[in-house]
């Protein structure tokens, strides 16, 4: 199998001072491939990501994007390597792939960039309903889940240079969590695995290693997830999106220091 943990990360030969000496020795690097997503056999977007869950970012991307209303409107998904090139190849409904067309991207979409593939001002700065009411964790709880989510990235663990994504309930346990070098993918990852678990996106929250910018905030109210959690700083548009959708945003967030940005009654004392 291709996509597993050895094609994610690469051992690489390097010399590495360190102590006063040299030493020729190997250092595990995050590996970082192009990867095509297709729609009824039409290319669309080519994605530079961590080759691993490669099913779960194709679902998560066309969700969270709004290249579908609903997720019942992806038909199949399935991973090709045929060519030796690592290719998501999903199946939407034809009234989908019709309106789809109409906004094509065809674009490279880089790790460090969330919306460079849209064409139009309008679709980078999509507006999402607002998020549906309810919900909350306390400090404690999220304290708990951060600690519990360091022990939660091999990949990073490895090679350092991941961000990572977990589901957290409310009740603060740590679900499934996914890694990839951007972090918008390791969200849409994550996105994709509850989606195809069938699994409750109302029954907890987010967590990201990264910062929240616009776009991960977007990502978040379009699933209508209530509360994005970071470890890193928001941007201003995030937190003007997070405030007008509803959705409670948390930067900088420690296990001394929480900064809550929007709707901070999701988050107990």
């Amino acid at each position: 199998m291709i996509d597993d943990m050895s094609a994610a990360v690469k051992n690489l030969d390097v010399r590495r001072w360190r102590d006063g000496h040299w030493t020729d020795t190997t250092d595990s690097v995050a590996a970082e491939e192009p990867v095509a997503l297709t729609y009824n056999s039409i290319p669309h977007v080519v994605m530079m990501t961590t080759p691993r869950d490669l099913e779960d970012l194709g679902i998560g991307f066309t969700v969270s994007e709004a290249l579908v209303e609903d997720y019942s409107e992806l038909r199949d998904v399935a991973l090709d390597t045929s060519s030796g090139n690592f290719e998501v190849r999903l199946s939407v409904v034809g009234s989908r792939l019709n309106a789809m067309l109409e906004r094509r991207r065809n674009l490279t979409g880089r790790t460090g960039c969330g919306v460079c593939g849209a064409e139009t001002v309008e679709d980078a700065i999509r507006r999402p309903s607002p998020v549906a009411p309810g919900g909350e964790t306390s400090r404690e709880l999220l304290v708990a889940a951060l600690r519990r989510l360091r022990e939660l990235q091999p990949l990073g663990a490895q090679a350092g240079s991941l961000h990572a994504a977990a589901w957290v309930g409310w009740d603060g346990q740590v679900g499934v969590v996914r890694e990839d070098v951007g972090r918008h993918n390791a969200l849409d990852k994550l996105i994709g695995a509850k989606l195809r678990a069938g699994e409750d996106l109302a029954d907890g929250y987010v967590m990201v290693t990264s910062r929240a910018s616009y776009e991960m905030v977007q990502k978040a109210a379009t699933m209508g997830i209530r509360m994005l959690v970071a470890v890193s700083a928001p941007t201003a548009l995030g937190v003007k999106l997070a405030r007008d959708c509803g959705l409670t945003l948390v930067g900088f967030a420690r296990e001394n220091q929480q900064v809550v940005y929007s709707h901070p009654e999701r988050l107990r004392p």
